[in-house]
Formats: C-alpha cells, sequence, structure tokens
C-alpha cells in the first residue's frame, strides 16, 4: 500500500444536464475552477450510447485487453470517482458506477464516456495539499495514481 495525505478544500454542487458527457463535463470544471485533487459521489441517468468499461477480457493477461459496455437504453446509475493530475498536470476523471434498469444491472468504469440523461447530480470535494497524480504504466495501460 502507499498513500499520502491532504487536507479538505471546496465543495462543490454539479448539476449535469441532457447530452453532458461526465468526464469531460467534470474535467473541465476542474479546469476552470483550478481544482487540482477531488473525490466525487454521483446520482442520476446514464442515457443510451453511454460507454462503460466492464472489465478485462482475460483475468490476468498482458497486455489487459478491457471490454466495453455500450448501453443500448438509458439506466439510473450511483456513482464514485477520484481526480488527480496526470504528468502534464490535466485533471483525469477515474469514475465506477453502478446502474440498472428493470432488473438488470451493470458496473464499471465511465472513462469511455457515459453520457447523461435529462440530468446528474454530483458533489465534489476539493482535496488541498495533495501532490498525488496519475502516472502512465505500460505494462498494464493504465494511469496509476502514485500518492
Amino acid at each position: 500500500m502507499r498513500y499520502s495525505e491532504a487536507r479538505p478544500g471546496r465543495i462543490f454542487i454539479l448539476r449535469l444536464e441532457d447530452g453532458d458527457i461526465f468526464h469531460e463535463c467534470v474535467e473541465q470544471f476542474a479546469v476552470e475552477q483550478k481544482i487540482k485533487a477531488a473525490a466525487l459521489i454521483a446520482l442520476g441517468a446514464a442515457d443510451a450510447g453511454s460507454r462503460v468499461v466492464c472489465g478485462p477480457a482475460e483475468d490476468r493477461s498482458v497486455p489487459i485487453v478491457p471490454m466495453e459496455m455500450v448501453l443500448e437504453r438509458v439506466h439510473e446509475i450511483s456513482g464514485t470517482g477520484t481526480l488527480f493530475p496526470d504528468a502534464q498536470g490535466q485533471p483525469i476523471l477515474h469514475f465506477h458506477l453502478a446502474g440498472g434498469r428493470s432488473g438488470s444491472t451493470f458496473a464499471g468504469c465511465g472513462r469511455r464516456g457515459v453520457k447523461v440523461w435529462h440530468v446528474m447530480e454530483v458533489v465534489l470535494w476539493e482535496l488541498l495539499d495533495s501532490e498525488a497524480c496519475r502516472h502512465w504504466e505500460a505494462a498494464s495501460g493504465f494511469e496509476l495514481l502514485k500518492p
């Protein structure tokens, strides 16, 4: 385990609107508000056509080949995530969500493009005095958090 420490900063309440792409809006908001690091929760609905990474094709393969699911219909969702800068200082959101519709459920990473259906509510907690950032790891193909 690796860790670092941060302290709480500002708290923001966001309402994303119909057609917004979740990670793009949150990352743009972070740039505009000069937010370097944050944690967040979200709830609302993901529209048809939203893309979610739902696991690796093989459990322990190298390279890791992600599986992608495209939602065919609107799903209610709840999710949580973290936002930290990459090596160039750009905010990168890592966001996982679970969703459902009429007895069918899914879970995964929303990095590929979750599209808001009508409205999505977000509470974002800024983290101050954090040196944590994301660094590209070629072996996994991920931008991993370096606390």
